[in-house]
């Protein structure tokens, strides 16, 4: 089965029924107003606070961007890049593309100009389309987009090098393109994360996009009947493969454009979603805010609130026992993936095991997982080594990058790069990036284990744990530290507070500072060895 056929199967079954909803806390007028009144306002599209599709409406405009670009020549295997922010097109388009035979090539809304020319290249894209908040930064390089045939624009004011998709693709067929397609033929490609370089070009099948409709849903039992809140982007395989969950089941997936904590408790009640896929630095604003008195629960309608999930990056434990104080009735995952493996699920803790919590959990579904040495054997319990997994999700390839690809795919098992334990029940613990360890004075240093046991202070909102050139050790542990809004704490009182550390684990070195995060919640470690250390950023492997 190929993916766009659930789609089609949603627009014949329930087309009626709202798919999407798009809210966008910016262009709310007046707090006094109800939610339903604000949809009913008669603003440009782009202005509204509230849209929303139908899944026939969906499907329609799938199908209209398809044919358009089969009118223009588009090819089965040719690459068309989306660079738009979370919107109600962003979707259909991505369906569009991949009904008219061609690869999707998502991108990171926070690519400057060249790093836009540099995947548009690296991917052979000869279409690309573009929003108005990349008009000035695909501007500045069009000229070097030498395979960009047509750029196509999705908004109002199109400038002058671009045509405007909405209004071209209005013209075309709205039935569903003649398009021969197999689960084994190429579909999309995701690039690697791209915080510590220029990015590599991850090509994956039909197969693994409807296989993690299958993984997702299985993993979190989404029916018709619930309301998926959507806030991390788009062009990250984390957030699409969650609203796959949405799309087997025929269920309704809200966009919410902000992350403060009152628009995200507020959604959750005015849109009466049941699923919130969230980063650990939202739950720890909204943990804080609730603390702080700044928000009341008391305000929101929450009950209907069933599931709230984590990935993208290590979870720290005291978090989520945090958070199941102020929500017991939540149910709880920990979600595990790489964009080498589209995205999350490869290994999930699961809802029902929430004793397990600091673990990533045990392998997905359809999904095999075990963790090595370097000579490739497998480790014993509780000793360190380097998780792999292995399943319908894995990528076929690094795009024109054999080198690279053989490095991480051996014998039909992907090499994470990340160091991990099980124990004895066969739960993975998550210990770092392999290239990570911190090695000092002959020790392995495993800077999560560290980070871990510093976020229980109650003055901390969030820190980071490098390694810092030593001439004796080698290495230190540094420990970047960002303070709790108003809160003082000196140096002194962060090491009293780390005696709780084995020696050897304690940070020799303690910097205050902000604790930079990219839009997938992950901390940028390289950026901050840049800062620290006048490292060089060099590229990133994988994309949790």
């Amino acid at each position: 089965m190929i993916i766009t056929e659930l789609l089609e199967k949603n627009a014949r079954f329930h087309g009626d029924m709202v798919s999407l909803v798009e809210i966008n806390p910016a262009n709310r007028p007046s707090d006094h107003m109800t939610w339903k009144e604000f949809s009913l306002i008669e603003t440009a599209p782009h202005e509204k606070y509230r849209r929303e599709l139908t899944w026939k409406e969906f499907d329609v405009k799938a199908n209209k961007t398809a044919n358009f670009l089969l009118s223009r020549g588009v090819k089965k295997g040719d690459k068309v890049a989306i660079l738009l922010m979370n919107c109600l097109e962003w979707l259909p388009i991505y369906f569009g593309i991949l009904k008219s035979g061609a690869l999707a090539v998502p991108m990171n809304y926070r690519y400057t100009s060249d790093e836009i020319a540099y995947c548009s290249d690296l991917c052979d894209a000869s279409y690309l389309i573009f929003g108005p908040d990349f008009t000035e930064r695909v501007s500045a390089v069009k000229n070097q987009l030498l395979k960009v045939k047509t750029f196509l624009y999705v908004g109002h004011e199109t400038p002058d090098f671009a045509e405007n998709l909405d209004k071209l693709s209005s013209y075309c067929s709205s039935t569903s393109p003649s398009v021969e397609l197999n689960e084994e033929d190429d579909a999309a490609i995701y690039f690697s994360s791209g915080t510590t370089g220029f990015p590599k070009a991850i090509l994956h099948s039909h197969r693994a996009l409807i296989n993690s409709c299958r993984t997702e849903q299985n993993h979190h039992g989404q029916t018709i009947n619930d309301i998926f809140l959507c806030i991390p982007p788009l062009y990250h395989t984390g957030a699409k493969m969650h609203w796959f969950g949405s799309l087997i089941s025929g269920g309704k997936c809200v966009l919410l454009r902000g992350v403060s904590p009152e628009w995200v408790l507020r959604t959750v009640s005015e849109e009466k979603a049941t699923i919130v896929w969230l980063l650990v630095p939202w739950v720890q604003d909204i943990l804080d805010e609730i603390d702080s008195g700044k928000i009341k629960l008391s305000d929101y309608r929450l009950s209907q609130w069933r599931l709230m999930h984590i990935g993208a990056q290590p979870v720290p434990p005291s978090l989520i026992k945090r958070w199941l104080k102020v929500f017991p009735n939540h149910k709880y995952d920990t979600n595990y993936g790489l964009s080498e493996s589209i995205g999350p699920g490869c290994v999930h803790l699961g809802v029902d095991n929430i004793e397990k919590v600091g673990a990533i959990g045990v392998p997905g579904y359809l999904w095999q997982a075990k963790i090595v040495r370097e000579d490739g054997t497998e480790t014993d319990v509780e000793e360190v080594g380097e998780l792999t997994v292995k399943g319908p999700g894995v990528m076929k390839c690094y795009y024109k990058n054999p080198e690279a690809t053989a490095e991480i795919l051996k014998d039909g098992w992907l090499y994470t790069g990340d160091m991990a334990k099980r124990d004895s029940d066969g739960f993975i613990y998550l210990v770092d990036r392999k290239k990570d360890v911190i090695i000092s004075g002959g020790e392995n240093l495993y800077p999560v284990q560290i980070e871990d046991f510093l976020r229980t202070c109650d003055k901390i909102k969030d820190v980071a744990v490098i390694g810092l050139p030593d001439k004796r050790l080698g290495e230190i542990a540094a420990a970047i530290i960002e303070l709790k809004p108003g809160i003082a704490c000196s140096e002194e009182e962060i090491n009293e507070f780390c005696l709780g550390l084995p020696r050897y684990k304690r940070p020799r070195k303690i910097i205050f500072a902000d604790v930079p995060r990219n839009p997938t919640g992950k901390i940028e470690k390289p950026r901050l060895r840049q800062i620290y250390c006048g490292e060089r950023l060099v590229e990133s492997q994988t994309t949790h």
